[in-house]
């Protein structure tokens, strides 16, 4: 992970990190490049891994991506495999090039799907979490997930921080005498209320995690997904949707 948060990296090298060594079997790598679906064994056990594309529309998610992770998400259902979300994403892809793609149709899917799920269901924040494409990354919102996560790299927040100081700060922006230095300023806010400690904090997410220590997280997680009761089953979540 790059210590510079807006640098990109391989995010299929970060699974076959965390997955047993060539364990890591993906489907459909060249549809949908925005998500990345596959297979993969930590510890011996199977998960169905979901994960934002960062070097694709800086991981937003677009209409062939949100597509083909519903499909994956249905696939693992059937089969009764648990998923494994990696989220990084600025949220879902946005504007009229989108829109012509029935954005809003397709990206429903993810959500739909997410609704439908009866596997247990874990999310990893590894970098971005805004908007509705961290809720879909993360089944539905981020009190879906049997457990959710985050590295400290993780960072939360409504929409992608440049992009809610452009729009809700345009006035002062431009107002301003020195405008970069603003918005700079700007942003580190909202960053620093948005970190993945923050946001812990105030029990948005259950823990904030040593990336080395992500796989013994998801295996006691998956063992104490089958000896309880899942989130949604106590809340009804099936029947919510």
């Amino acid at each position: 992970m790059p210590e510079d948060r807006l640098r990109v990296y391989d995010m299929r090298a970060l699974i076959a990190a965390l997955g047993d060594a060539g364990s890591f079997c993906e489907l459909r790598g060249g549809y949908g490049v925005g998500m990345i679906t596959g297979f993969v064994r930590i510890g011996g056990e199977p998960f169905g891994v979901i994960a934002n594309n960062p070097r694709h529309l800086g991981g937003a998610i677009d209409s062939p991506a949100a597509e083909k992770g519903a499909r994956f998400l249905r696939l693992c259902d059937a089969f009764d495999i648990p998923v494994l979300s990696l989220c990084d994403t600025p949220g879902f892809m946005v504007g009229p090039d989108s829109e012509r793609t029935a954005a809003v149709r397709r990206g429903s899917r993810l959500f739909v799907a997410a609704a439908t799920m009866t596997v247990p269901w874990f999310t990893v924040v590894v970098r971005k979490g805004y908007g509705l494409g961290a809720q879909a990354m993360a089944g539905g919102d981020l009190t879906a997930s049997h457990t959710v996560c985050a590295w400290p790299t993780g960072e939360f927040g409504p929409m992608g921080l440049e992009g809610a100081v452009r729009l809700g700060f345009r006035k002062e922006l431009e107002a301003a005498a020195d405008p970069d230095a603003l918005f700079r300023r700007l942003v580190d806010g909202l960053y620093a209320k948005g970190q993945a400690i923050s946001v812990a904090e105030v029990l948005e997410i259950d823990a904030v995690i040593d990336p080395a220590e992500t796989r013994d997280w998801l295996l006691a997680s998956l063992r104490a997904a089958r000896t309880r009761p899942g989130r949604r089953e106590r809340r009804g979540f099936v029947d919510v949707w």
